[in-house]
């Protein structure tokens, strides 16, 4: 069971339910959903959300501020301000915005095009938020994280990255080193960004591409290294050390799908 609070986070995951729904062209929308929604007070963003679940046949029940703030009250701080409204998501695994790493694989081995982000022990969720958002922004086919290691499970991310996690596949993985080797045997070449790499105006990015973003302080993990096919840096002018890790992969991604798509 997943707890989703933030305005956003829940109006996205909505969107991406109801576009599901849409492209199963489901008869019965509220068929397995396994969604609830709990609010409060109905102030004018909370109508706005219920009215979105009733479209979809979502379950809406009224509770208390005290009896929100029990249920929210095991996840992270960061996490707790439900703001009157939280959902809950009870679906399977195999029906949430999460890939398993065969459904990845089956997913993307066909494709003439794709494009996959590796995060590396990027632990703090602002950082993940931002990446994730930036991945719904320039369509990254799907996000890879460690099990462990990482900034938090998918509704600590959904919250932190506005929502966008609702719409990028994310995948958690056991092993990091263990699915960029098999995403190379299905032909994809891995990229990993290095401030020593070759320069970014003159890397040549392939149609099957994997990105690795490296942890804030130690970079890629020596392992994941060796598996780099090359590297690539940002050419900057600035004084500090380097970038912020979500802004780079920003850039990067930008530029990977720039070149994608002539």
């Amino acid at each position: 069971m997943q707890i989703i609070t933030g305005f956003h986070a829940i109006e996205e995951l909505l969107r991406s339910v109801e576009a599901q729904l849409e492209k199963k062209n489901s008869e019965t929308k509220s068929s397995g959903l396994r969604l609830k929604i709990l609010y409060a007070k109905q102030g004018p963003r909370v109508k706005k959300i219920l009215a979105q679940a009733e479209k979809l046949s979502v379950t809406i029940e009224q509770r208390t501020d005290a009896e929100l703030d029990k249920l929210t009250a095991s996840l992270p701080e960061y996490l707790q301000n439900h703001r009157g409204i939280i959902l809950i998501d009870e679906r399977p695994q195999d029906q949430a915005p999460k890939l398993s790493a065969d459904a990845l694989l089956a997913a993307l081995a066909s494709r003439e095009k794709a494009f996959v982000v590796v995060l590396d022990s990027i632990t703090d969720p602002h950082n993940t938020g931002a990446i994730i958002r930036s991945a719904d922004q320039f369509a990254v086919d799907a996000v890879v994280l460690p099990e462990r290691r990482s900034a938090g499970d998918f509704q600590t991310v959904s919250k932190i990255s506005a929502g966008a996690a609702a719409w990028v596949p994310l995948l958690y993985t056991a092993n990091l080193v263990r699915t960029v080797e098999e995403l190379k045997r299905n032909g994809f070449w891995v990229f990993g960004a290095d401030a020593q790499g070759d320069l970014l105006p003159h890397t040549k990015f392939p149609d099957k591409t994997v990105l690795i973003m490296g942890s804030e302080g130690s970079g890629i993990s020596r392992l994941l290294k060796a598996s780099c096919d090359s590297f690539t840096a940002i050419p900057t002018s600035g004084k500090l050390d380097s970038l912020n890790v979500s802004v780079a992969a920003g850039i990067l991604m930008y530029e990977v799908r720039r070149q994608q798509n002539g």
